[in-house]
């Protein structure tokens, strides 16, 4: 697997995977079982993407000087790609100490060919500006999206960020399958780093993940059979 690629072998979000594959799992436990593995996910990938440095001086209820602690770079922001995205944005959040905006793409794949098509973006013209990048370009952008099938909507997810300034990407993913990791990764080297808790070896004919964990998006919302 490339260099970029990075498949968490943690015992817990294992665990919590294969309790995710049943179909007798509710929706509510579905929910839940996505957010806490994005947060460790979250974790895996904030560890190495973001630095800690000191920041103001603050006082401790007792009195008590100290310097405080945040990180650079300051301008991040989550773009869930609509809808099984919405899953894994409050995990992240929860992580970094500070909020950030949440922009919005929406992409679904053509039934018939699979391939992305971009149904809606409100990424802003324009973002605050970092000082330490020297430009108005979003330093981070941390892409959520919990199933890597085919990898084509993620990699136009990817392009898309890139476009629109983006310096470095996180992808953070449930699962993802081995060809579909590949294109993710193939679609910007230098610039994008890919964090999933498991991979699935095959794609159905559909482009489903197989054994995978169903549409996401429909468990999420009690919109199977839809």
């Amino acid at each position: 697997m490339a260099s970029n690629v990075h498949i968490s072998k943690h015992p817990c979000l294992q665990a919590k995977l294969s309790q995710l594959r049943s179909k007798s799992v509710s929706a509510r436990d579905v929910k839940s079982l996505i957010h806490e593995i994005s947060v460790i996910i979250s974790c895996e990938a904030l560890a190495t993407s973001i630095a800690a440095v000191d920041g103001p001086k603050d006082e401790t209820p007792l009195g008590y000087q100290f310097t405080t602690t945040t990180i650079q770079p300051s301008t991040l922001c989550i773009v869930p790609i609509l809808r099984s995205g919405l899953g894994m944005v409050e995990a992240v959040q929860t992580i970094l100490p500070n909020p950030v905006p949440v922009h919005h793409l929406g992409m679904y794949r053509e039934p018939s060919t699979l391939d992305p098509v971009e149904y809606y973006n409100n990424l802003p013209q324009h973002i605050p500006e970092d000082p330490s990048s020297g430009t108005n370009a979003s330093s981070i952008a941390i892409l959520v999206d919990p199933v890597i099938a085919t990898g084509g909507t993620c990699a136009a997810a990817i392009q898309t960020l890139r476009e629109w300034g983006a310096q470095r990407i996180i992808v953070l993913g449930v699962i993802a399958a081995e060809d579909g990791l590949k294109r993710v990764a193939a679609e910007w080297p230098e610039g994008a780093e890919i964090w999933v808790a498991g991979v699935d070896k095959e794609l159905t004919q559909t482009g489903m993940l197989k054994p995978g964990l169903g549409d996401v998006g429909d468990r999420l919302f009690l919109t199977i059979g839809k």
